[in-house]
C-alpha cells in the first residue's frame, strides 16, 4: 500500500526474503486494481486498508499488521494527520472543501469523519467534497486551493517528509484521528502460518536492515479479526451522532 517508485527496490528485496522462506521464487506482483487482487483466489500475500477489509473483503485471512517507525503510529496502529493551510480548530472549517482520496479509505475518508462529526448538524458540515484518488493528490488539491482540509494516513506523511517534502510546502498539521489498527497483511491462498514464519524472518534478516528502515518498517504484531471492529465501531458511533456527508 506503500509502494512508490522511490521504495520499490527495497519492497522487491523484502518480499524476495519473504518468499524465499516460503519456497517461492517468485516476483511480487504489481497491478492497479487492488480490489482485484483482494478477491483472486490465487492471492498468496497483499497489504489491505482497514475499511475495506472490514466493509467488503471478509473473504481475506489477516496474517499481520506490521508495525511503521513514523509519527502517529505506535505498535500496530496508526492515525492520520489532518492538514490545512492555516491552523484552526474543526469549528473553524464548517463550510470548507474537504479532500477525500477514496470512499472506502480509512485514513483519508473516516479519519476525516471522526475529526469533524462532532460538529455537523445532520450530517452537514463541508461546502464541497473533492475526490482525489490518492493521498499525495489530496495535499496537491490543499495546495493548489481546490481543497481546505484533508486527513492523510501517518506513514505517507513521514514518507513525504522525508521523499517528497514539496507534497507538504505551505500545509500545517491541525489535528489528529483517533488511532485504530493498522493496514494488515492479507492472504487467501497462502497458509497464514507459514506467511507469519516467513514474515519473522525477513524482519530478523540481517541482509534486509536498510530495506526494513527505507520502509519504515520494525516489526509487526498478530490481531485478532476482531481487533478490526474498532474501525466498525468508530463509523457506527459517526453514524449515531448524525453522520458526515462526504463521498
Amino acid at each position: 500500500m506503500y509502494d512508490w517508485p522511490e521504495l520499490r527496490p527495497a519492497t522487491d528485496a523484502f518480499f524476495a526474503v519473504v518468499a524465499r522462506n516460503l519456497g517461492h521464487s517468485m516476483a511480487l506482483t504489481r497491478q492497479n486494481d487492488h480490489s482485484a487482487a483482494w478477491r483472486a483466489p490465487d492471492l498468496l500475500l497483499s497489504q489491505t486498508c482497514g475499511y475495506p477489509y472490514t466493509h467488503g473483503f471478509r473473504n481475506l485471512a489477516l496474517v499481520a499488521t506490521p508495525h511503521y517507525d513514523a509519527p502517529g503510529c505506535s505498535g500496530p496502529y496508526y492515525c492520520s494527520i489532518l492538514f490545512a493551510r492555516e491552523h484552526g480548530n474543526p469549528s473553524a472549517f464548517r463550510g470548507a472543501r474537504a479532500a477525500v482520496n477514496a470512499p472506502d479509505s480509512m485514513s483519508g475518508m473516516l479519519a476525516l469523519k471522526a475529526a469533524f462529526y462532532a460538529h455537523a448538524e445532520k450530517g452537514e458540515f463541508f461546502a464541497e467534497v473533492v475526490a482525489t484518488g490518492s493521498h499525495l493528490a489530496s495535499l496537491a488539491a490543499l495546495r493548489d486551493n481546490r481543497a481546505d482540509i484533508c486527513a492523510i494516513d501517518a506513514v505517507v506523511v513521514a514518507l513525504a517528509k522525508r521523499h517528497r517534502p514539496q507534497e507538504l510546502k505551505g500545509l500545517m498539521e491541525i489535528a489528529r484521528s483517533p488511532s485504530v489498527p493498522g493496514l494488515p497483511y492479507v492472504t487467501i491462498a497462502g497458509d497464514v502460518k507459514a506467511l507469519r514464519t516467513a514474515l519473522q524472518a525477513a524482519f530478523e534478516d540481517e541482509s534486509l536492515k536498510d530495506a526494513r528502515a527505507a520502509l519504515l518498517l520494525t516489526g509487526f504484531s498478530v490481531l485478532r479479526p476482531e481487533d478490526y471492529q474498532a474501525i466498525v465501531a468508530l463509523e457506527q458511533r459517526i453514524e449515531a451522532a448524525g453522520g458526515l456527508n462526504l463521498l
